[in-house]
């Protein structure tokens, strides 16, 4: 199962931590999701999973501040459970003593943003949603063209590299050469990134190893890119039938979710940095509506159409 270390989270949302005396190098977050603990600090803690970040809000802590101190102990107690990975207050608001002496007690961490809760909240779940999202490695290239994140694949040596090569130099980005992450954020998107050991560098054999952002600049290279289109590069088969018309859209999956896949066979002189840039234009002016097969086999239907009526 995937996890993520608290202290990432607090280092990326520079977090204050308020109970310095609990260690947080160890703690680990295991749920994308959050909870706001109103209703828990109502009394009503049937299904409370202890799992979650919790996030106190401004309308959280009013009315933990006209709790009387009783009610406060019995709340507290069942609410910092020693599971709870981690309490955050936003609007830069401190909670009471009982609060931090309980905290302190059960050894949950206590924590303080500036921001606002909704913004807070929403920037915390997207960015655990990327880190906890599940996550396979492949072979492949990735690159962002034109905005689409093409993930060009095939046998080693087939040039794959190459193309992303072509590509970075005619201003598009390079996100990962060799091995692909690719992580499942939601049900509609796959977000691919590179390995950090391998990330910016391509591999071009008789060359070696190229750094792509100290050769092309920073605008050249970027972390992370959803994966929009697969290019799946093949050696020449003179006996097989390949796809002309594209009327028909082929898939390939991962991690459950479907991606448009093009079988592009490779011969000598095929230029591959315009097939996979014009693949890539083709793909999304269909998003946009338009779809230039159809739009042929329309015309020659048409065509047909008029001929016979001439006849």
């Amino acid at each position: 199962m995937a996890t993520v270390a608290l202290k990432s989270l607090i280092d990326k949302m520079n977090l204050i931590n308020l109970t310095p005396g609990i260690e947080v190098t160890g703690r680990k977050i295991t749920q994308p999701e959050i909870n706001r603990p109103a209703l828990q600090l109502t009394g009503f803690f049937e299904h409370y999973d202890t799992a979650r970040l919790e996030i106190v809000g401004f309308v959280e802590y009013t009315y933990m501040q006209q709790m009387p101190d009783d009610r406060k102990q019995e709340i507290y107690g069942k609410l910092l459970d020693s599971a709870v990975p981690g309490v955050i207050f936003c609007r830069d608001l401190d909670p009471d003593d009982i609060f931090i002496k309980i905290a302190e007690q059960n050894g949950v961490p206590v924590l303080k943003t500036s921001m606002s809760t909704s913004g807070f909240m929403a920037e915390v779940i997207r960015w655990l949603n990327v880190k906890l999202a599940p996550c396979i490695s492949i072979h492949g290239v990735l690159v962002d063209v034109n905005g689409e994140g093409v993930l060009i694949t095939g046998e080693s040596g087939i040039g794959k590299s190459e193309a992303a090569l072509e590509l970075v130099k005619r201003g598009h980005r390079l996100i990962s050469d060799d091995v692909v992450e690719i992580r499942k954020v939601s049900d509609d998107t796959l977000i691919g990134s590179a390995p950090d050991i391998t990330k910016h560098f391509i591999e071009l054999r008789g060359i070696g190893i190229i750094d792509v952002k100290a050769l092309f600049g920073t605008m050249s290279v970027k972390d992370t890119q959803s994966i929009d289109l697969v290019i799946r590069l093949e050696d020449w088969d003179k006996d097989k039938d390949y796809d002309r018309l594209g009327l028909e859209e082929e898939y390939t999956e991962y991690l459950g979710k479907k991606v448009v896949c093009h079988n592009i066979p490779i011969r000598p002189g095929r230029n591959l940095a315009i097939i996979c840039e014009t693949a890539a234009v083709n793909y999304r002016q269909k998003k946009m509506g338009y779809n230039a097969a159809q739009e042929l086999y329309k015309r020659v239907q048409d065509n047909l159409q008029k001929r016979r009526e001439e006849e």
